[in-house]
């Protein structure tokens, strides 16, 4: 009878989760309506998403954020954002994390979402990555934006892992891409996240949401044959913080 009562109040959690998505993209929706059809105004939209969707969500979910920075972002320089992948909440925790405006490499799955695909479709760079062509288009598509002055966030896992696994394997995307930009690669730990709310249906609740931007990495020196040592070294730091 308890597991019951349990079960129903994940239920509930999970539904009042979407409310929360849905609810601030209709009541915001003429602004965030001017500001996704031309790249000009994409900061405008990064900040009505971060403070007018991403933390209403997270503290009408009453998961708190605290986030810590062991160094500072430079405003209008470009960065390449990695962290660990568990929950949909890292979405709105990254966009907390980070006060520069840089836009998501996502899968164009998400564009399904009902009212979120729609705006996911325009500011996002979507990458199908059973194609080729596709991952290729995305660099393109990331140089446009990085000229405009603003960074990329790739989840380097390529997507969630099994529950049981602390941290995937990282593919090379984000740290081909952050040596060709020169570009330094902003290593971010997401402590909570699975625990608050995984994909597992019957799980989560409320409480405090950690995030930690740790030192970051250097490209300007490395050549595309170092990405692999890159990519390794950027994933050693996530998994000591987790394990």
């Amino acid at each position: 009878m308890v597991q019951f009562f349990k079960n129903i109040g994940h239920v509930l959690y999970r539904i009042w989760f979407y409310v929360l998505v849905a609810l601030p993209i209709f009541l915001f929706f003429p602004f965030l309506l001017l500001t996704v059809f031309s790249e000009k105004t994409y900061p405008q939209f990064f900040w009505l998403a971060r403070n007018l969707w991403a933390r209403p969500i997270l503290y009408g979910m009453g998961c708190f954020p605290k986030i810590e920075r062991e160094q500072q972002m430079e405003k209008g320089k470009s960065y390449m954002l990695v962290s660990n992948h568990t929950s949909m909440l890292d979405i709105m925790l990254m966009l907390v994390v980070s006060k520069n405006p840089f836009v998501f490499v996502g899968k164009k799955e998400l564009v399904k979402i009902p009212v979120f695909g729609f705006f996911y479709k325009r500011v996002c760079i979507m990458v199908d990555r059973d194609s080729i062509r596709s991952r290729t288009g995305v660099y393109l598509r990331a140089q446009r934006r990085l000229d405009q002055g603003l960074s990329i966030c790739i989840f380097p896992e390529g997507g969630v892992p099994e529950e049981h696994i602390v941290l995937d394997a990282f593919k090379d995307g984000a740290f081909k891409m952050a040596i060709a930009h020169k570009i330094p690669v902003v290593p971010i730990t997401f402590y909570d996240n699975k625990k608050r709310f995984s994909f597992t249906f019957f799980s989560g609740g409320p409480g405090r949401v950690r995030a930690k931007a740790h030192p970051f990495f250097e490209t300007g020196f490395l050549a595309e044959d170092d990405k692999s040592t890159l990519r390794e070294e950027v994933r050693e730091v996530i998994l000591n913080e987790l394990v």
